[in-house]
């Protein structure tokens, strides 16, 4: 790690107290302490990268507590790599701070090295800088050459089916929503109600054995529809989900339908995996969910053409107010 921090520690002092010692692993030849870390990918493997960002105010609250952020920062970002189906070798993390706040900075590394520790992620570098606070995290992992998930290989055909349940993370969002409106303390990361939103789950294990079974995943991280869509492009084909398929989180239970149907096709943050399977393997997929005891749910298929269409029970077109989140879009 490198850059500058204001405050009562100097940057390396801060480095060295919150986020020293987690930097071994498999695959790791040099970890904290040189311009860069070294990796030793297995032989035959491809390196997967990708990194995830969280601002203040757009991703978390300024009273949320801090182990929350943490853990979020990185399941957010290891749930990239279950989507490619890689397994993790490290992560760096960036972090900007407006000021050196000590136990801001404990509960934070807490947070995340409690979730890096439980899933054997080494923590191999990174920045800190002074700014306004943001969280960036980098992860880096690695699959067998060519078995990597991808977005591009779903078929006309293909079952669409999606782990877990969701529109849990959207109630919790809109629990705490209502917590700050009604000036309720504190932040509720402990409440179950809440839980999917600050402490999501990534699923790498899914990730992993989804490898030579399938080509196509997502990460459901923007919203059901959003993402699939996403798939349908770049796999040059549409599909047709079906609304009572739809696995809702048990936190939507007192909603209304239309409420809850809309949380679950739009509210994104659930971080479940979305992936394309064959039809002709469909018995397969309930042995799968019981070894990794998680619900894998089929929820449509992959059809010719283009787009996304939602139809309830009569076959008629379900049309959400919402598609997803989008940084950049129109409200």
């Amino acid at each position: 790690m490198s850059g500058t921090t204001d405050g009562t520690l100097s940057e390396f002092e801060l480095i060295r107290r919150y986020f020293s010692g987690r930097d071994r692993g498999l695959g790791i030849a040099l970890g904290l302490g040189d311009d860069c870390a070294l990796l030793a990918p297995r032989p035959g493997h491809h390196v997967a990268v990708s990194v995830d960002t969280m601002v203040l105010d757009t991703h978390f609250f300024a009273d949320q507590p801090a182990a929350a952020v943490g853990h979020k920062a990185l399941a957010a970002a290891l749930s990239d790599l279950a989507a490619m189906g890689a397994e993790p070798m490290g992560v760096l993390l960036a972090v900007t701070l407006p000021e050196v706040d000590e136990d801001w900075l404990r509960e934070f590394a807490e947070g995340m090295g409690e979730l890096a520790d439980r899933l054997r992620v080494p923590l191999i570098g990174g920045d800190t800088t002074r700014g306004p606070l943001a969280i960036s995290v980098t992860v880096l992992g690695q699959a067998p050459s060519g078995s990597a998930l991808r977005r591009s290989a779903a078929r006309p055909g293909d079952l669409v089916v999606v782990s877990g349940a969701l529109g849990g993370a959207f109630a919790g969002l809109q629990a705490e929503l209502e917590r700050r409106e009604a000036g309720r303390e504190p932040p509720l990361t402990e409440d179950p109600v809440c839980q999917r939103f600050f402490r999501p789950e990534p699923r790498l294990a899914l990730g992993k054995v989804l490898r030579g079974r399938t080509r196509t995943a997502i990460d459901v991280s923007d919203g059901l529809l959003a993402d699939l869509a996403h798939v349908c492009e770049a796999s040059d084909c549409g599909a047709v989900l079906q609304a009572d398929a739809l696995p809702h989180d048990p936190l939507l239970a007192e909603w209304t339908p239309g409420a809850a149907l809309a949380a679950v096709l739009s509210g994104g943050d659930d971080y479940e995996l979305l992936f394309a399977w064959s039809a002709r393997q469909r018995d397969e997929l309930r042995p799968l969910a019981s070894a990794l005891q998680l619900p894998l749910t089929v929820i449509g298929e992959f059809t010719a053409g283009s787009g996304v269409q939602v139809l309830d029970a009569g076959g008629s077109p379900v049309l959400p107010a919402e598609r997803g989140f989008d940084h950049f879009g129109r409200g």
